[in-house]
């Protein structure tokens, strides 16, 4: 069984992100956590538009002309 046939675990990464207590947290951990979370953020909108721009080639390339 591969990785992909598998099913997702209950609850992504962000969800328990956003559960996660901060409270222990100095301001410069916060100041990573952030700067952290924005990159992850930049590289998954990143991700985003690729795919959209793949299905957008894919749908132009198998799409049946206008008539």
């Amino acid at each position: 069984m591969t990785d992909e046939d598998r099913p997702r675990p209950v609850g992504d990464a962000a969800s328990r992100l956003a559960a996660e207590d901060l409270a222990p947290f100095s301001q410069a951990e916060l100041g990573a956590r952030i700067a952290l979370l924005e990159a992850e953020i930049a590289r998954v909108r990143a991700h985003r538009d690729k795919v959209a721009d793949h299905m957008a080639a894919a749908n132009a390339l198998f799409s049946k002309p206008a008539s």
